[in-house]
């Protein structure tokens, strides 16, 4: 059967290869999952049903593509090697309910690719009671800036099924006062539920990566992304309040609002003192501080102005 996941095995994908005189490429992510059972685990961690609109970046010869096509009403997948691009394309020609997009998922670091963006939007809009959601095993330099941008829009998946770094997953997942909790950790959780759902080594992918992986899950919680009236302020928030991990919050505030006194009277209001870090601030503190700063602003602004 073409897009079968039986062949993404090492033996499989070397032959492949080497029939087209071609080589993994490492300055694009190229390590493919040869565990069959830890494909066939992502898959279903995706928990895909009938009225699924997948997005998949990074497909490869498509096992992973044609094996979601079986379970989702539409997979739009995006392949920035065009060798990979049609190789998957002639693999899964028969599958009418998949997309092949040849591009780079990112424009830029802080923008995704809108032709992308508006494929996802179209084949929403053709399904009946659709659900968006993201399930890929990604290529390790887009998983953050893909991931973060994908929360900004306004198509947030339902849910983001994927293969990644375990050190970025150890980041998404983080508890305040550990070494991990950073501001990835407080812009994903401050609207999603986030769980690891399984800790992979190098030797099951090929061409061996030199850090451990993990399979993550993300749940979309439309709640939790009530909690923030002003998204874009809360992204930015997020970023500058863990600029310089090691300092303390005041001094953080102060960089922010360029106005001691104001910043003093929210330490107290908060109950904040000289010694707070943000790095020791539940999300939930975080979320607070971030609309008390964002409702100061302009009264700050016009003081100095």
């Amino acid at each position: 059967m073409s897009g079968s996941p039986d062949n993404q095995t090492r033996s499989y994908l070397m032959k492949r290869f080497a029939e087209i005189g071609i080589h993994p490429r490492g300055k694009l992510g190229q390590n493919f999952l040869i565990d069959l059972n830890l494909l066939r685990l992502l898959h279903d961690s995706a928990q895909l049903e009938p009225n699924d609109v997948v997005l998949e970046v990074g497909t490869g010869l498509g096992s992973l593509t044609g094996l979601m096509s079986q379970s989702a009403a539409r997979v739009i997948t995006v392949e920035v090697d065009q060798i990979m691009h049609q190789l998957a394309k002639e693999e899964l020609q028969d599958r009418k309910n998949i997309t092949f997009i040849h591009a780079d998922i990112l424009r830029n670091k802080n923008r995704l690719n809108p032709e992308v963006l508006d494929a996802v939007r179209a084949a929403l809009a053709e399904v009946p009671d659709a659900r968006f959601k993201l399930a890929a095993n990604l290529p390790y330099s887009i998983a953050t800036p893909l991931m973060s941008n994908l929360l900004l829009t306004d198509i947030p998946p339902f849910s983001m099924t994927v293969t990644i770094q375990k050190e970025l997953a150890d980041r998404i997942t983080a508890k305040p006062s550990t070494k991990d909790y950073s501001s990835l950790s407080l812009w994903m959780q401050a609207q999603c539920r986030c769980r690891t759902v399984r800790v992979m080594s190098p030797s099951v992918f090929w061409p061996r990566p030199k850090v451990d992986s993990a399979i993550l899950q993300i749940v979309y919680d439309p709640r939790l992304r009530k909690r923030i009236p002003d998204l874009e302020f809360f992204h930015k928030f997020s970023r500058e309040v863990f600029f310089h991990r090691r300092k303390f919050l005041r001094a953080e505030l102060v960089a922010m609002l360029k106005d001691k006194p104001v910043v003093d009277g929210i330490m107290a209001e908060m109950g904040f003192t000289d010694q707070t870090r943000a790095e020791t601030l539940t999300v939930e503190k975080l979320l607070k501080l971030s609309e008390v700063i964002r409702k100061r602003l302009p009264q700050v602004s016009q003081t100095h102005g």
